[in-house]
């Protein structure tokens, strides 16, 4: 039986251990590392399912280790949970705007860790498939028919807007930063006009009326949809 592997960075030894236990009960694989220069060549020989990994580490950090797998074709698909120091909000800026998935705040409950892995999981696979018809809450988009109904309600939205819902839907509970909504919405990088991106989330609050309070702000971030 193969099981999903998960890379645990994490230098604290209390900390990697206390959450590769919680991972191996919920029944994933995983693997320790203290050292941030031992990550990347461990990639050659197996590549995991996901990475959750610290920032500050002793040998290379865990920014520059998640610059590294963004830029490199083989890895670039490879889903990281970055973990973060509370209040240490430039550093969770900069991961989400280098393409992590996922931020957890020191100090976390390893319930929470699962919990974020299954999501991010969750949502790479279903990001894999074509998906036709997707559901958060009251809202319901049909991607063929390129139709969003709440309840018995059909909403009617501009172009943009549904492809940002999609987005938005397609990445449940993930937060999304304002540079990657430009880029896999808009289709380029949209330097200086992020928002762009704050005016169609708040047309399509109102459009939503009441569901539109699915689409939270994350401060100084960008958006998520969905817990």
């Amino acid at each position: 039986m193969n099981l999903t592997k998960i890379y645990v960075v994490e230098d604290d030894d209390n900390i990697r251990e206390m959450v590769m236990y919680a991972l191996e009960a919920a029944g994933f694989a995983t693997q320790g590392f203290a050292d941030g220069d031992k990550v990347l060549p461990s990639l050659i020989k197996d590549i995991p399912s996901l990475i959750i990994l610290d920032i500050m580490l002793p040998g290379l950090d865990g920014i520059s280790i998640l610059k590294e797998l963004k830029q490199t074709d083989k890895y670039n698909h490879i889903p990281v949970i970055m973990l973060t120091a509370k209040g240490n909000e430039i550093d969770r800026i900069k991961g989400l705007d280098l393409g992590a998935d996922d931020y957890i705040t020191k100090p976390f409950s390893v319930m929470e860790v699962v919990s974020r892995v299954k999501a991010v999981l969750r949502r790479c696979q279903i990001a894999k498939k074509p998906q036709n018809k997707l559901q958060v809450g009251d809202v319901i988009l049909n991607n063929e028919k390129r139709i969003v109904r709440i309840e018995d309600e059909e909403i009617t939205l501009t172009y943009k807007e549904f492809e940002l819902l999609r987005y938005l839907m397609l990445n449940e509970g993930i937060v999304l930063n304002r540079d990657r909504l430009l880029k896999e919405v808009w289709g380029f990088d949209y330097i200086g006009e992020s928002r762009t991106v704050d005016m169609h989330i708040k047309s399509l609050r109102q459009k939503l009326g009441t569901a539109g309070a699915l689409i939270t702000t994350i401060r100084n971030v960008g958006y998520k949809m969905g817990e």
